[in-house]
């Protein structure tokens, strides 16, 4: 593994994800890319909520601080795992998409930023149905050209 990308959100089974990620990448010397994606709709309504704010703070927030809202969380999870001595180099992307085209976007993300490893959460199933992952974690298992790390909630 040369470069790592890892789905996270601000949860302790993202942040279980990205600590698997992070072994990984000492063993291999790898760098990670941490991959946030917000959906439109999760988008719109963090601009309404910074909207709100601003209205009662008598300022206004652009776009960006929306975008900024997410890289926080990504931040969070990602100091609760990485120690200042790490030495795994990681970068945070944000991407906005629409809840149809997550996986699109993650893989589109991956062959970007050149990764040859994608680690994703993916939902547990009963024995009948432990073929599927959800959505996400299926289509990236189905249509990633590398190698993919899936860790059940």
């Amino acid at each position: 593994m040369d470069r790592g990308l890892v789905l996270i959100e601000n949860s302790e089974s993202h942040a279980e994800l990205l600590r698997e990620a992070k072994e990984h990448a000492l063993g291999a010397g790898a760098d990670l890319v941490l991959l946030v994606t917000l959906t439109e709709d999760e988008f719109e309504e963090t601009q309404e909520v910074l909207d709100t704010i601003g209205n009662i703070e008598q300022t206004s927030y652009t776009d960006q601080d929306a975008y900024q809202a997410a890289m926080n969380d990504a931040e969070e999870v990602s100091r609760a795992v990485f120690d200042d001595d790490d030495e795994v180099t990681y970068e945070i992307v944000p991407r906005i998409s629409s809840e149809k085209e997550r996986g699109e976007t993650v893989i589109e993300v991956a062959e970007e930023m050149d990764a040859d490893h994608v680690f994703t959460l993916g939902q547990k199933r009963s024995p009948t149905g432990k073929a599927l992952f959800g959505d996400l974690a299926q289509y990236v298992v189905l249509n990633f050209d590398g190698y993919v790390t899936l860790q059940t909630e």
